[in-house]
Order: C-alpha cells, then sequence, then structure tokens
C-alpha cells in the first residue's frame, strides 16, 4: 500500500456518525503484548527484533485476520512518512522517532486496526471505531488479539497477567481511549473541576495525539493509566461511567450557551468560518481553535451546509505532514501556514460554507 493512496479520504474513526458523536469523535482501545522468549524492545538485540518482526508478519500473513493488515517497514519510511502516520494515529510519536532498529506497522485500508511492532512492547495492537464505542472496538480487538495468539506465544504470567515492558499496563494491558470534544466545557470555565476529578479516580487526560501532546481545538483523550488487578470488562466500565458524565456535563454547558448567549456563539461561528476561508496565511493551532467553534457551531445547528465529517477530517488534514503530502514537497514553517490556509479556503469552497 503506497502511502499516498491514503491522502484524498480519512479512516472510518473520523466519520462523525458513530454512537455520542456531537462530543465524542472516536474510541479507541489498545492491547499492549510481548512473545515469550525474548527480552522487551528495550533490551533486545538487532537480531532478536528481527526474529520478532519475521514472527508477527508470519502470523498477520498465515491467520485469518478480522481486518486485512499490510505491513510497513518504519526504518524505511522518510521522515515525512512517518509524521503522517502520527497524524493519522496509525503509530505513535516514539515508533515514528526511533531512527534504527527493525520495527513496523500494519494496519487496514480504512484504517480501523493497526499493530505496532518493536514500540515500547513487541506489539500494541490497535482499534479505533467513530464515536462511542468501546463495547465493539473490544468486540473488534478481543478477536485480533484471538487470532495472532493462536500463532504467536505471549508473554504471560499465571498471577500478573500478560507483562508488558510499562508495569502499569501489567496484566490486561489493555488501555482504552475515548477522545472527546468540550468546547462549552471549556466556554463556561468548567473544564478544570472535570480533569481535577478525573486524575483523582486515575485517568489519564491528554491531546489529540496522545501522550505528551498539547489539547489543541478542545480535543482530549481521556484513558485509563492501570491495568493490573482488573478484568478487562471492569476497566472497560468504569471509563465507560465517567464519559457517560462527562458527556452529560458537556450538553447541559452547550444548553447554556444557547439559552444565555446564543448570538454571540452565531457570531463566533460565523467569524470563524470568515477568518478560514479567507486568511492567506494560518497556524496549526489557531486552525483547531477555529476548526473546533465550528464543530461546536454544526451540533449546536447553527450553520447546515458544513458536514461534521469534513471538519473531523480537516482537524487531521491540516497538520504539517499531511499539507507537505498534498504538495508533494517539503515545506518551511511560513510556508505550510500559507498552504494551510490555500487548502481551507478550497475546502470550504468546495463545500459551499464561504461565500
Amino acid at each position: 500500500m503506497n502511502l499516498d493512496t491514503l491522502l484524498p479520504n480519512l479512516g472510518e474513526w473520523l466519520r462523525g456518525t458513530g454512537p455520542e458523536s456531537d462530543v465524542v469523535v472516536s474510541t479507541r482501545i489498545r492491547l499492549a503484548r510481548n512473545l515469550a522468549d525474548y527480552p522487551f524492545t528495550g533490551r533486545a538485540t538487532p537480531a532478536q527484533k528481527t526474529e520478532i518482526v519475521s514472527k508477527v508478519k508470519d502470523a498477520i500473513a498465515r491467520v485469518e485476520l478480522p481486518f486485512k493488515l499490510d505491513y510497513h517497514d518504519v526504518p524505511s519510511m522518510s521522515v515525512l512518512d512517518r509524521q503522517f502516520l502520527v497524524e493519522r494515529q496509525l503509530i505513535s510519536r516514539e515508533l515514528a522517532a526511533v531512527l534504527e532498529g527493525p520495527r513496523g506497522v500494519a494496519f487496514d485500508v480504512k484504517e480501523s486496526a493497526s499493530i505496532m511492532v518493536n514500540e515500547e512492547d513487541h506489539l500494541r495492537l490497535q482499534v479505533l471505531r467513530s464515536g462511542f464505542a468501546l463495547d465493539d472496538a473490544w468486540a473488534d480487538i478481543d478477536k485480533l488479539d484471538d487470532a495472532l495468539e493462536s500463532r504467536l506465544a505471549y508473554a504471560f504470567h499465571a498471577q500478573f497477567g500478560y507483562l508488558t515492558a510499562c508495569p502499569t499496563n501489567v496484566g490486561t494491558g489493555l488501555r482504552g481511549s475515548v477522545m472527546l470534544h468540550l468546547p462549552a466545557l471549556g466556554l463556561t470555565k468548567q473544564i478544570d473541576k472535570v480533569f481535577r476529578a478525573l486524575q483523582k479516580i486515575n485517568l489519564a487526560v491528554r491531546g489529540l495525539h496522545g501522550e505528551g501532546s498539547r489539547a489543541f481545538g478542545d480535543l482530549y483523550q481521556i484513558s485509563n493509566q492501570v491495568t493490573l488487578g482488573k478484568s478487562e470488562q471492569k476497566i472497560l466500565g468504569e471509563i465507560k461511567e465517567v464519559i457517560l458524565t462527562i458527556l452529560q456535563y458537556e450538553r447541559q454547558a452547550r444548553a447554556v450557551l444557547m439559552k444565555e448567549r446564543k448570538q454571540a456563539e452565531q457570531d463566533r461561528v460565523a467569524r470563524a468560518l470568515g477568518t478560514l476561508g479567507s486568511a492567506t496565511m494560518i497556524t496549526a493551532e489557531e486552525t483547531m481553535e477555529l476548526l473546533s467553534v465550528v464543530r461546536l457551531g454544526i451540533h449546536l445547528r447553527l450553520i447546515e451546509d458544513v458536514p461534521a465529517t469534513a471538519v473531523n477530517q480537516l482537524f487531521i488534514q491540516t497538520q504539517a505532514a499531511h499539507l507537505q503530502k498534498l504538495v508533494g514537497h517539503a515545506l518551511d514553517g511560513e510556508e505550510r501556514n500559507a498552504a494551510r490556509a490555500k487548502y481551507l479556503k478550497a475546502r470550504l469552497r468546495d463545500l459551499g460554507s464561504h461565500r
């Protein structure tokens, strides 16, 4: 699969039609797995890492998987292609940053499932779904995991469960993550209170690209931090309960905005569309903040001629690597800002939203 073929469209997880999609952008479940009889990736030799890659590729080719996965060798990729896959949520920034050593990623054409090989753990399985779909994502990744385990011998301890490089993943190895769009909680000054409550119950809050990333565009990933001593259903149940509460808070805050400052919100949305459709230079951060305003306007029904799916996609398509692949060459900071503005203007014109 040529990565350039991914450019015109984005994964199904961004289509904006899943359950509770007015607030929940996507659901992701990851499983950390390691092969028995091999050291963790950080201690493995290049030869051992090569063997791990070979075993995983063989398993992908030989077992019947719920997804058709194509394997891509990360070391042979350009820096731009690696960053492109980070922006698509298909590989981690950590996997992209390693400059040498056998490693890779396998994913399907719909970008619903991926397997990182030789990241922190030998395997990092991932399933992405649009909207709030923890149960469906779990069902998919459980099938994927079972299929691989029929051919691969996982490192497993009778008392501790699946063994992982990071102690917080030991046990189930499961990390559930839900990406939320929470602009109204921010506007009503309630967001910090919500996040303080989340930290007290050991849930992590991160930005669009996970650990270490900032939360631009009012997009936040909420995920569990500890797996030891808890079953998969227990972990998912705890995440589900918290997300449903945050959904309620965000919708209540949106109702307050519509009751107390509807006209001001209409003006804010119109100004955001105006800037996105007329700017000649615009940064990624400003773009995400303005797209956040537009996305809120769509779900408050303040505008009707911009599909939510298109806005979801623009959050990703206006990032640095995507822009450079769209124009076909490297761009410096100012050139990216100009290219981003030009791309936004063209997309909004095509959507009929900016006249």
